[in-house]
């Protein structure tokens, strides 16, 4: 496939759209809208047998959501994954990891957005306070244990895609 032409349609500190036209390997023309926002860090804080989750308002769907601390850096800038991860932990929660460690990849959402998240396990924790966005200033945390949280993903009450594959992950990783 090639990339023909590409315009952006809507830019602002979070993300762009762009229109791009392309042509297939079979010479017809097509389209993609496509979201482009900076990769992200997602963060599964672990003590023992409990997970640390935090619980916001997600505006697009019009509810509080648990999930695991993630995000991107402030202005859509380009941050390294290891410190990226440090600090949304930190924001999020007021927790730091004395061991941080990568174990996934996640591809949010590639029909359409051009975003990556990295998986971090958090281990060897020590509390402090946490320095939120604006955004997230109704930002609620809690410690829940690994069959609570499984219970909420199977209820409903945990429906992020990237805590849930995250969490899938971690279990993988754990096989190792």
């Amino acid at each position: 496939m090639e990339t023909v032409n590409s315009h952006e349609v809507y830019a602002n500190a979070w993300m762009t759209v762009r229109e791009d036209a392309i042509r297939r390997a079979d010479g017809s023309d097509g389209i993609y809208g496509v979201v482009d926002k900076p990769d992200y860090a997602l963060v599964i804080p672990l003590e023992g047998n409990r997970l640390h989750l935090v619980e916001q308002y997600r505006y697009p769907l019009g509810l509080r959501r648990w999930e695991f601390p993630q995000g991107t850096a402030p202005g859509r800038a380009e941050t390294a994954p290891l410190e990226l991860a440090a600090r949304e932990l930190r924001e999020e929660t007021g927790l730091s990891a004395g061991r941080l460690v990568e174990i996934g990849l996640l591809d949010v959402a590639p029909g359409l957005s051009s975003q990556r998240g990295r998986v971090f396990l958090a281990t060897d924790l020590t509390g402090g306070e946490p320095d939120r966005e604006q955004e997230e200033q109704d930002m609620r945390t809690g410690w829940f244990d690994r069959s609570r949280f499984e219970k909420m993903i199977a209820s409903g009450e945990v429906t992020d895609a990237q805590s849930i594959a995250a969490y899938a992950q971690l279990l993988l990783w754990e096989k190792d």
